[in-house]
């Protein structure tokens, strides 16, 4: 009489065990060593190789033991600061990140860092003190310096934030770009007074900046090539800030007659504000944001903005922290291409 197997799969784990990397291997018909590659997303696999792995441990239902895997270096985790939940962009970045990592063992963490330097080094280290095999950091306002050294310990890509680097990847936006298609769209329709709402610098010098200062040198050359006088309001970057500085320069001795603000929920407040005032969009004040966050598509809302595309700008730094995670060590930069996206709330001046 033959030997009978209780694990209810042919050549598979037993019933009530943890799937392993050797039951992956085994179960594909490959090595360990090349079960760990496409794992880890190392450079050296070919598709074939990729795919027949990846179905192994689908149809094993095999999940990488993080405990474990920190003890030996890697735990498949990938730490993502962001600025906070409420933003308007951010999570969008973020949900890019989740959708490429989505095929990969590897697992999102989360944790908001605010806009203080010192409280989003206290979340880094937080991550890091989780054993995170990497990061992924929106939006960091710290000095440089600091970011160097972070990038020499752990596999690091930034986003938004400007300027060279010898140790990480960064993706960013062509700001400078962005800000001028907006300004070329006003000027063409008309507009002469062109206002901009501005984000604080943060303390951070040129060229290690975020994404408030190409955004505003955009500007000013645009509005400089236009031959117009530059108006500016410095105020947060959220619907409150933005609503804030509406309210001063439609207050003030000369009006302008169309506002770029510099992120979408600046917009949004800059339409509460104009609301409030009585005053029309876009018939007596063109808004135009940026971001083309999904609220600014609703048809109630309509706002012309500058679209730099969230999920793409997530999936191109989860990639990039891969390749860093599969042994490349040399700097990349990521520049995203913007495109302005005209709507309803911006028209010729009366």
């Amino acid at each position: 009489m033959g030997r009978t197997r209780d694990d209810g799969t042919e050549g598979g784990p037993r019933r009530g065990r943890r799937v392993t990397i050797s039951d992956v291997a085994h179960h594909a018909g490959v090595s360990t060593a090349a079960v760990s590659k496409v794992l880890r997303s190392a450079y050296g696999v070919s598709d074939e190789m990729r795919q027949k792995v990846r179905a192994s441990v689908q149809e094993l239902g095999y999940r990488p033991h993080a405990g474990a895997r920190a003890m030996r270096g890697r735990s498949y985790t990938i730490g993502v600061m962001l600025l906070d939940l409420a933003a308007q962009f951010q999570p969008e970045i973020v949900q890019g990140i989740s959708a490429h990592l989505a095929d990969t063992p590897y697992q999102e963490i989360l944790i908001t860092g605010g806009i203080d330097p010192e409280r989003q080094k206290r979340a880094i280290e937080a991550l890091t003190d989780r054993q995170v095999d990497g990061l992924i950091v929106i939006t960091p306002s710290m000095e440089p310096e600091w970011l160097e050294d972070l990038g020499r310990r752990l596999p690091l890509v930034t986003v938004a934030r400007h300027g060279g680097s010898q140790h990480f990847d960064s993706v960013v936006t062509d700001d400078h770009l962005g800000a001028r298609l907006v300004v070329d769209h006003l000027a063409a329709l008309g507009h002469e007074r062109i206002m901009h709402i501005t984000a604080p610098i943060e303390g951070l010098q040129r060229p290690s900046v975020l994404s408030q200062t190409p955004r505003l040198d955009g500007y000013l050359d645009a509005m400089a090539r236009h031959g117009l006088t530059p108006q500016v309001i410095e105020s947060d970057y959220s619907e409150a800030g933005g609503h804030t500085a509406t309210l001063q320069a439609l207050r003030g001795a000369a009006p302008p007659s169309a506002i770029f603000a510099g992120a979408d929920g600046s917009a949004l407040g800059a339409l509460r504000a104009a609301e409030e005032l009585g005053v029309d969009v876009p018939r007596d004040l063109s808004v135009v944001g940026f971001d083309n966050t999904f609220v600014s598509g609703i048809g109630r809302i309509s706002l012309s903005t500058v679209d730099q595309d969230g999920a793409t700008t997530g999936a191109i730094s989860a990639d990039l922290l891969l390749q860093r995670l599969g042994g490349r060590s040399e700097p990349m930069r990521r520049v995203i291409v913007p495109e302005l996206v005209t709507r309803g709330t911006s028209a010729p001046p009366r």
